[in-house]
This record gives C-alpha cells, sequence and structure tokens, in this order.
C-alpha cells in the first residue's frame, strides 16, 4: 500500500508538471441520484437537435460499462483563461475557450502523457482519457472528486480557480489509493448573476440550462438556421458565450494560463468589425486551422456573422 500512495503521489507530481490546475482520484461507480434530472432534461428536449445526448444514458451514469473493468477515475482540471481578449470592443466575440488549439487536442495528449507514466510504474494498467467526447457526465465527476459545486449556470466553479477551465478524465483499471475527498459546498447563495445577464434566458432553474436557448448551442451545435425568435439577443456573440461566466463573481479568481497551445493566432485578436463581416474561407483556414471553431466551420461562421448583420442593419 504504501507503495500505491506513493504511485499516487508521483501522478499529482506528473499532472503538475504536465500544466494541469488539479488532479483528483476517485473510484469509478455508479452515480447515485444523476439519472432521473438527466432524464427530464432530455424528456423536456432541452437538449436540442444533440441527439448524442439521449444515447448511452446507462454509460454515462456508470463509467463500469464505458471501459471495462473500470476501477479508478483521475480527473483534471486545465486553465484556459487568457491573458489578452479581443482589442475591438464592437467585433463579433468568440468564446475565449476557442482562442487558441481545440482543448481536445491538448487535453488528451496531456491525459495520454499522464497514462504512460503510470504505466511505467504499473505495467499491467491499462485506460482510456476522456475530454468532452464520450458519453462522461464530467461536471459531475469532477463535483464528485471535491474539485467544484456546480453553478447555477450549469458549469463547474472551483472555489479556488472560478470556473473557466476545461475538465478531463483518465479511467483506468487497477484501483489506486483514493483521495478523501468530500463535496464542495455550493457557494452561489442568492447571487443570480448568471441568470440575469443570459440574453436568452436560457437558465430556465439553478443549474438548468435550455441548450435551445443557449447561445453557445445556437452558433455551434445548431446545424440549421439560427432561431429566429434570439435575433437580436446574442450581444455580437458569434462562436459561443462567456457571459454568465464574465460575470461570475467568483472568475475574479481566473489567472492567465500559462499553455503555449493555448495562445491565439497572432492576428486573430486584432480583428477588427470590419475583418470579421469580411472574412473568407482562405483567412478563416489560417485563423482557425487548429482552433475549435472548425466545428462550426467556414459556412457554420458565416452563418452565425449573417446572423448578427441582420440585427444590425434593422
Amino acid at each position: 500500500m504504501a507503495y500505491l500512495n506513493q504511485i499516487s503521489k508521483l501522478i499529482k507530481e506528473k499532472a503538475k508538471s504536465l500544466g494541469l490546475l488539479e488532479c483528483n482520484i476517485i473510484p469509478a461507480a455508479f452515480l447515485e441520484g444523476e439519472q432521473e434530472p438527466f432524464r427530464n432534461w432530455l424528456d423536456k428536449g432541452m437538449h436540442g437537435e444533440m441527439s448524442y445526448m439521449a444515447r448511452n444514458i446507462e454509460k454515462r451514469i456508470d463509467p463500469r460499462l464505458l471501459y471495462e473493468n473500470a476501477k479508478t477515475i483521475i480527473v483534471v482540471l486545465q486553465n484556459y483563461f487568457p491573458q489578452n481578449m479581443q482589442t475591438d470592443s464592437t467585433a463579433p466575440i468568440i468564446s475565449k475557450y476557442a482562442y487558441g488549439t481545440d482543448y481536445h487536442f491538448i487535453m488528451k495528449d496531456k491525459l495520454k502523457e499522464l497514462l504512460q507514466f503510470i504505466q511505467q510504474e504499473i505495467p499491467d494498467c491499462n485506460g482510456r482519457p476522456f475530454v468532452d467526447s464520450a458519453p462522461v457526465l464530467e461536471r459531475v465527476w469532477a463535483k464528485k472528486a471535491g474539485l467544484g459545486w456546480i453553478g447555477k449556470n450549469s458549469i463547474l466553479i472551483s472555489p479556488k480557480y472560478g470556473s473557466f477551465f476545461f475538465i478531463g478524465e483518465l479511467i483506468l483499471d487497477v484501483e489506486l489509493p483514493y483521495d478523501d475527498t468530500k463535496l464542495v459546498n455550493n457557494h452561489c447563495g442568492n447571487c443570480t448573476r448568471c441568470i440575469d445577464a443570459c440574453p436568452t434566458k436560457a437558465i430556465v432553474a439553478s443549474g438548468v440550462v435550455d441548450a435551445r436557448k443557449c447561445i453557445s448551442y445556437q452558433t455551434i451545435e445548431l446545424k440549421g438556421d439560427l432561431d429566429a425568435n434570439l435575433k437580436g439577443q446574442f450581444e455580437n456573440r458569434v462562436f459561443g458565450c462567456d457571459i454568465c461566466q464574465d460575470v461570475c463573481p467568483w472568475n475574479s479568481k481566473s489567472e492567465p494560463h500559462n499553455e503555449p497551445g493555448f495562445e491565439p493566432h497572432p492576428k486573430l485578436l486584432q480583428l477588427t468589425k470590419e475583418d470579421w463581416h469580411e472574412i473568407e474561407r482562405p483567412a478563416f483556414n489560417e485563423l482557425f486551422k487548429k482552433s475549435a471553431v472548425k466545428r462550426t466551420g467556414f459556412k457554420g461562421l458565416s452563418r452565425n456573422l449573417e446572423f448578427l448583420k441582420m440585427v444590425n442593419s434593422d
């Protein structure tokens, strides 16, 4: 056991050397009490066109069904709060998480390196990294790992770091000494800044977001026409939205990341309003070659820009 305790310590040290904010080790188990609220959210159609959310519900609730012989979950956080923001206050706004290289690549590379490190110490260990691309209730696992509470905007909030971070998981088929984690108390209190600030009123209850009204869903996930009923309510957002995080008092704790991969293209933050509305495919490909903005593609970004232009021309 002493040897395994040392392994856990080494894992945390390795995670820190990889630039990760937090790393907690907990057992893989059935998520008690999570299935009903998740199904209720689905039954109300709040997932919109994200049909994948309605699949593999059992695997979302029990990671042992997701990864064979799963025994341990290592939950990590990665800061993405930028040093600098877009300079033109009138320009269309993209979410801070999309400034640099797509986080899926960076986070998975870090988790793979962490897994390789563990396998050097425990040769018969097998595992799989997860970064927002499989049926994993990542915020719930991070909460269970004692890394924060789920705020009224449905985002995990850390008492140390705020909420501008990504969550990743490494599921292993070996048992490790688990952290003696305690659930973090919900510190939202009577604050309703995120609810009040959401321009489309997508936060319909504490911790519940109707994705169909969410600007992030509209500008990224939705494949067809944007909801005409939300015209004039995007507050110049063209890819994603940070409004509910920007107004959260806990994000006064946010400090700039030190991950080189999240640094934006040198030209990106300098784009003017005119530059954005005149952007053509070659410029798009250059600016967003490795960015999460590629998810919506040039066609989707053009659609979003046109939606903003329609409002401004009324």
